[in-house]
């Protein structure tokens, strides 16, 4: 199967140089290019990709708002943030928004390609490496304090009030970046089993796909970065 890729960034030799790479990509093919969030997600609609690669950071309609629209109108495209990350506020918006995951602007070629193809399988979003930096950017963030930290807290441990114990700790190995075979090891679980339970928890939680797992996780206070 080709998957079928929009790239979205404001900065042409950065979309230059993404296009070199995925042309001589077999299994990859650009559909279109867009150097701004109204534009990415008017091309969205004309050319319903498999992935877009979305910058944060555009004039006009930024890649949040974009990301937003793009995944609350089409299930079937996967966006993943294209990032500086250690000096970007707004990833956590993004994945907020919809976005499967995130690339780092300097990351191994490889590991981009890898990524636009585990993003349009709708498997493992984020490598384990990659969810353990992400929790620990959500723990650098200051924190409500006094009674509107518990509130929050409270209603946060809410939204995973209707799964199971199991479950419960299928969430937390989820949050702390193990993937379905690691999460089988840890708990003495088939790995049919591990990804059974997974599944679940996308339908009672009204997941998108495993990065809201790992939001979930870390908002109702099941994990910590030194979890």
């Amino acid at each position: 199967m080709t998957v079928r890729v929009v790239l979205v960034d404001d900065q042409p030799l950065i979309r230059a140089g993404l296009r070199v790479l995925i042309a001589d990509t077999p299994d990859l093919r650009i559909v279109g290019e867009a150097g701004d969030g109204a534009e990415a997600v008017r091309l969205v609609k004309e050319t319903s990709p498999d992935v877009v690669v979305m910058d944060i950071r555009m004039p006009g309609m930024d890649g949040i708002e974009a990301t937003r629209l793009i995944t609350s109108s089409d299930a079937a495209t996967h966006v993943i943030v294209l990032t500086t990350f250690d000096d970007d506020d707004y990833v956590y918006g993004a994945l907020r928004a919809g976005a499967s995951g995130f690339l780092v602007k300097d990351m191994a070629l490889d590991d981009i390609l890898g990524a636009i193809r585990v993003v349009a399988g709708g498997d493992a979003l984020l490598a384990p490496s990659v969810t353990r930096r992400l929790i620990g950017e959500f723990a650098a963030r200051p924190e409500p304090a006094g009674t509107a930290a518990a509130a929050a807290e409270a209603a946060s441990r809410g939204a995973v009030g209707g799964v199971t114990e199991r479950e419960r700790e299928v969430l937390v190995l989820v949050g702390r970046g193990l993937s379905n075979g690691e999460i089988a090891a840890e708990l003495s679980i088939s790995v049919a089993t591990a990804k059974a339970h997974v599944a679940r928890l996308f339908t009672k939680l009204d997941a998108r796909d495993r990065v809201h797992l790992v939001i979930i996780a870390y908002e109702a206070g099941l994990v910590a970065p030194s979890s």
